[in-house]
């Protein structure tokens, strides 16, 4: 039966470099060239370069900063934010059960802990959920919904579980993205954007269509930028869906409900479907400013729309008074999508196995806080309103004395956790900057990290009308730092632009 070995033919052999090594099999020549084209600013190579200063600090180099500030990125807690006091006990019953029996909990913490343990496999957080996440805690969020909507009714059965909310927004633009060439899928995303829209539908192979914010009118979304948008759009490519970040991020608009309404019936009419990324919908501060679920309004403007309209809206406990980055704990809710294409979702879902069972905890005590009549009721409102207030009394500060700063104009911070200020930066800056191969903000963000310590992440990252620079920072750092780096920030820009005038 075995052949002699010289009877095999003898396979060919591999090519060998020059230095007698065997070439690799993944290479950037051979990689996925969409993974290639994918880029994330937020955590790009200005983060790099600021790690690699706090590691210089370390090693006792001296710099002109004591410290590296990073407000490149929403971590709240990272920032010196003190978790909810409610959360994290609930949480640390459910991971350590024997914690039950303590006298250091209170009462209305192990009723909750229970309940969850109670809906777990083994009663264990250790076990794996179903792929849409726990039943109980699915049921919970559409309570959450149902209230926030004021009675409008959410139904479990179209609620996901996910981990945080970009896992989520993947899997749906991944429903989405279909065709080829001039059928390739189009997706509209807001110009500023979250990186994250970019680099998803690089890495799908899809199109991204910019439609721009009004930054002369705080950001405010336009429906007829919207229609060149699509209009140019169509000649190359199949728009399908239309992306809202409301709250903005990185810009901090809140959107007015007329504003919402014409978004809804401009969908309806050109037949696209719509992605409302609600993540910031805790955090708005400014005064005349409310949030308007994209769930409810559709809702309310009654049939066809309510009826016909496919919309799928996220949420996190990454962000709002929570801050819970790390616990990767969030939701989608669709609404009127097709009964056939759920069932992809949930396939789709299931190869994932299930989000983080954690983070499904947590995101179950956000939905269903402590009611008044609770014992952790009064510490949970004191510590969640004094998280919020400080947080809007950072946006009115990051305002205001960046406009003080001649050169720097910032929009008002109406909600989410970041300011999106725009530079003016002199000619020679510019010049410089493309000399040295680098975008003009990026060449600003550069300098101003190397020099102060700061790390903020250029608007380039995010995009911007052409010809305007802008960088954004989170306004998470605590009070007594955040305005040492605002003045620090300003004073750098006003010797930059001396330096290069």
């Amino acid at each position: 039966l075995c052949q002699p070995l010289q009877a095999l033919s003898a396979p060919p052999l591999p090519q060998v470099a020059m230095n007698g090594l065997k070439e690799k099999v993944l290479t950037l020549d051979t990689m996925n060239p969409c993974v290639r084209r994918v880029e994330y600013a937020v955590r790009g190579p200005i983060v790099l370069r600021a790690l690699e200063l706090e590691q210089e600090l370390r090693q006792g180099v001296k710099k002109p900063f004591t410290e590296v500030i990073r407000a490149n990125i929403g971590d709240a807690q990272a920032m010196g934010q003190k978790p909810i006091t409610f959360l994290r006990q609930v949480l640390a019953l459910c991971v350590h059960p024997d914690l039950l029996n303590s006298p250091d909990f209170p009462e209305d913490a192990k009723r909750k802990a229970e309940r969850i343990l109670q809906a777990c496999g083994g009663h264990s957080l250790g076990a794996y959920s179903v792929s849409s996440g726990i039943q109980l805690i699915r049921e919970d969020v559409a309570s959450y919904i149902e209230r926030r909507d004021g009675g409008i009714p959410a139904d479990p059965n179209n609620i996901y579980l996910s981990t945080g909310a970009s896992d989520a927004i993947l899997t749906v633009l991944k429903l989405l993205v279909a065709g080829e060439g001039p059928t390739r899928t189009g997706v509209l995303i807001p110009i500023p954007q979250y990186p994250l829209y970019s680099a998803a539908l690089a890495e799908l192979n899809a199109v991204q269509v910019d439609y721009y914010l009004d930054e002369e009118r705080a950001w405010a979304l336009d429906v007829a930028e919207l229609r060149r948008a699509l209009c140019q759009a169509r000649d190359h490519c199949c728009p399908r869906a239309l992306c809202i970040i409301n709250p903005g991020n990185p810009t901090g608009q809140v959107q007015a409900r007329e504003c919402i309404e014409a978004v809804i019936r401009f969908a309806f009419e050109e037949r696209l479907f719509l992605m409302a990324d609600e993540v910031y919908q805790d955090n708005v501060y400014a005064e005349g400013s409310q949030f308007h679920s994209f769930k409810k309004v559709l809702t309310e403007m009654g049939p066809p729309y309510a009826t016909q309209q496919e919309l799928a809206s996220f949420h996190s406990v990454s962000k709002g008074y929570m801050g819970e980055c790390g616990f990767r704990g969030g939701y989608v809710e669709v609404v009127n999508l097709d009964a056939a294409v759920q069932q992809q979702m949930q396939k789709l879902l299931s190869v994932r196995l299930c989000p983080p069972v954690p983070g499904q905890v947590l995101l179950s005590m956000v939905v269903s806080p402590p009611a008044p009549s609770d014992p952790s009721f009064a510490q949970f409102q004191a510590e969640r309103q004094a998280v919020l207030a400080e947080l809007a009394a950072k946006a009115k500060l990051t305002e205001q004395v960046f406009n003080e700063a001649p050169g720097i104009r910032c929009n008002p911070v109406q909600g989410a956790m970041y300011s999106f200020p725009r530079v003016q930066l002199p000619p020679r800056a510019v010049q410089r900057a493309q000399e040295l191969g680098l975008a003009p903000d990026m060449f600003f963000c550069m300098r101003l990290l190397e020099e102060t310590g700061i790390c903020v992440v250029p608007g380039s990252g995010f995009g911007q009308r052409e010809g305007t620079y802008h960088f954004r920072m989170t306004i998470l750092p605590p009070m007594e730092k955040l305005r040492p780096l605002l003045e620090k920030l300003s004073q750098f820009h006003a010797k930059f632009t001396r330096e290069y005038s």
